[in-house]
């Protein structure tokens, strides 16, 4: 009798492979204002500052002075118990969340609603920021981390700044347990082996009898044999 698979174990949805979405704070996204809410400016307090288990940028807890409490990411250069002014008329200093359509030309922004509303979802790992182009009359044109432009409405908010953390890849892990707590903290397994290393009975790609670099894999096939290269267009290396 063979072993299952990872990716069939996996696909089973068990609790080994759920992410321990228990141990996070909350998300970090901006809470829901009002439009003249957004068109003025609601001072908030920065009153912690922490590591979220899993996240790779630190988060702040922010209490604005209507009692609403919530989680964001955290830009460079932010203190405890700093002012942030959440509005369109809340000046562009590091930390302030502003719609893009009142953000100069230049600035670097993170945490960016991709629709107005949505909390935040774009240039939110650490060390990431875009940069705002231009504004036009259908929106306003960012520049994203990737150096891709977009166009998003003009009512979709930004925090001014870059995000912390920057330079976190640049130091290694020194130990191999460094970088399984790390991916554990996602539910993802780490080290990943690859079939090929494997004994037949553990893997279709498994065995030394078959030639080196498996076969594609048929889309229909079932889910014990769907492994590797899923329907591969062609293999091989490219020649001229």
């Amino acid at each position: 009798m063979g072993k299952r698979l990872i990716v069939q174990r996996r696909g089973r949805g068990g609790s080994v492979f759920k992410s321990p979405s228990w141990r996070r704070e909350g998300p970090a996204k901006y809470p829901p204002l009002t439009k003249e809410q957004l068109k003025g400016a609601i001072r908030g307090r920065v009153v912690d500052i922490f590591h979220d288990p899993g996240c790779n940028t630190p988060r702040l807890r922010i209490k604005l002075e209507n009692g609403i409490e919530f989680i964001t990411i955290a830009p460079e250069g932010i203190r405890l118990g700093q002012e942030i002014y959440l509005g369109a008329k809340a000046s562009p200093f590091p930390g302030n969340i502003i719609p893009v359509g009142a953000i100069p030309e230049g600035t670097m922004v993170c945490n960016i609603e991709l629709r107005p509303g949505d909390g935040g979802k774009l240039a939110r790992s650490s060390g990431s920021y875009a940069v705002i182009l231009s504004h036009t009359e259908s929106g306003t044109i960012i520049q994203l981390p990737s150096k891709k432009t977009k166009l998003i409405s003009s009512n979709c908010r930004a925090t001014i700044g870059i995000c912390a953390g920057g330079g976190r890849i640049e130091k290694p892990f020194l130990k191999a347990g460094k970088a399984y707590h790390k991916w554990k903290a996602r539910a993802k397994k780490w080290p990943i082996v690859r079939g090929k290393a494997m004994g037949a009975y553990a893997h279709p790609h498994g065995g030394g009898a078959h030639p080196k670099g498996a076969p594609p894999v048929s889309r229909h096939a079932p889910p014990g044999a769907k492994v590797g290269h899923i329907a591969a267009k062609r293999t091989g290396r490219k020649k001229g």
